[in-house]
Parts: C-alpha cells; sequence; structure tokens
C-alpha cells in the first residue's frame, strides 16, 4: 500500500471567497472523513484569516482519484472552484 500525503494552503483573495470556505468546509471535511479509505483530512485556519492549512492521507492513489472526483462536482467543488491551492503531494514511488 502506497500512502497518498497532500499538504499545502488554501489561499483565499477576497472576503467572498473566505465565506465561500467558512460556509462549505465543515460538510466538506465530514463527507471527506466518511470515504473509504480516508487515513486523515484536516483543513484548519492559519494566523492569515485567507489562508487555511491542508493536510490530507488516503490509503492508496486509486482512492486519493476517487476523492478527487467527487470533490471536484460536490458542492464545495463549486463554492471554492477559483480559489487558489498550494498544494504538493507525496509521490509515493520515488
Amino acid at each position: 500500500m502506497n500512502e497518498i500525503h497532500l499538504t499545502g494552503l488554501l489561499v483565499c483573495t477576497t472576503e467572498e471567497e473566505r465565506t465561500a470556505v467558512e460556509r462549505h468546509l465543515p460538510d466538506h471535511v465530514e463527507l471527506t472523513r466518511d470515504e473509504p479509505g480516508c487515513v486523515s483530512f484536516d483543513v484548519v485556519p492559519t494566523d492569515d484569516p485567507l489562508v487555511w492549512s491542508v493536510e490530507e492521507r488516503f490509503v492508496d492513489q486509486a482512492v486519493f482519484e476517487l476523492h478527487q472526483r467527487r470533490v471536484s462536482s460536490s458542492v464545495w467543488g463549486r463554492a471554492t472552484a477559483g480559489i487558489e491551492r498550494r498544494y504538493s503531494i507525496d509521490d509515493p514511488h520515488l
């Protein structure tokens, strides 16, 4: 099993983006943590009110890809589509 580990930042540039994150984040976190194969999922505010720290762990690449597909068509995905993500993913094949 090659666990996938994503880390990074969710970076808003406007109060409207921040409001969208705050409004939709609780459901997004709950739904993601309930997904089969989600090891951990945390999105927490930083000292900057427009930036959140993101850390995700999934059991493998296939599960992570399923998560990405679900999120892209979810309420969260649509509400936050334009918000910058600065993510890096550990490559288990290195």
